[in-house]
């Protein structure tokens, strides 16, 4: 890896950690563009998901007494089903379609609500949210609009929902780093994790991007909350469907 690709990502990690700790989401959107752009398709992919493990693990941390239990504990039953069906398919996207699904994912935000009644505090929709949501984190490496859109709903303060959706992340990106850690191994040296020194790095830059993005969001209102955050994954939606189209 060059200096200079080095420097990118450690960049990038500080500052996708500072928006995912005011909106919960979005930073990891950017930061798996960044990695798929650098790094071969897997090892962005475990890349992607030791450093978002530390940044949701620490948001989690931070905010743990806001943590709804119940719906985690539901949310990761509805996970194993996710995990057993990418285990039978065994298939992993390339460039090109991860870039795809990153572009399309941030756009479900705008999907009518009357369309769609999505509520994780209902029953059996924690479930489905697991399922789905960790289906595609693990093939496309985020999938934090998705899972919002099973947040927006419900009643909990904006703390509660970026505190759970925190903690369901962690389960994710563990899911998604075992399951693309087995082209690595049978790659047999063909492709290279970064040195240990960039996660050295990475790490505490992304705790402290997480830090800094909680003190604005402990002063931003619920009202803002959910605003510029529509917008926030609309635009980065609307760049990654062009890089998959080949305009960037």
């Amino acid at each position: 890896m060059s200096p200079l690709s080095a420097a990118i990502i450690l960049i990038a990690t500080l500052v996708t950690a500072f928006i995912s700790g005011i909106f919960g989401m979005a930073g990891g959107l950017i930061l798996m563009g960044v990695l798929t752009a650098l790094l071969p398709v897997a090892t962005a992919m475990i890349v992607h998901g030791a450093i978002q493990m530390v940044s949701n693990g620490w948001r989690a941390w931070l905010l743990r007494k806001q943590i709804n239990w119940v719906i985690f504990a539901r949310y990761a039953a509805g996970s194993v089903g996710a995990v057993l069906l990418l285990i039978l398919l065994a298939w992993r996207p390339d460039k090109t379609i991860v870039f795809l699904l990153l572009g399309c994912t941030p756009l479900m935000v705008w999907v009518p609500r009357n369309i769609i009644d999505l509520d994780i505090q209902k029953r059996g929709q924690a479930e489905v949210a697991g399922f789905i949501v960790q289906a595609l984190n693990t093939l496309a490496g985020v999938a934090g609009p998705l899972l919002d859109l099973f947040f927006v709903r419900t009643d909990m303060t904006r703390q509660a929902i970026v505190a759970t959706k925190s903690a369901t992340q962690v389960l994710a990106h563990l899911v998604k780093i075992a399951f693309w850690s087995l082209p690595i191994l049978a790659a047999a040296g063909e492709i290279h994790i970064p040195p240990l020194w960039l996660f050295a790095f990475a790490i505490p830059l992304s705790m402290t991007g997480t830090w800094l993005g909680g003190l604005v969001l402990a002063r931003m209102s619920d009202v803002d909350f959910k605003r510029w955050m529509r917008w926030l994954v609309t635009v980065i939606g609307v760049v990654y469907l062009a890089r998959a189209a080949g305009f960037l």
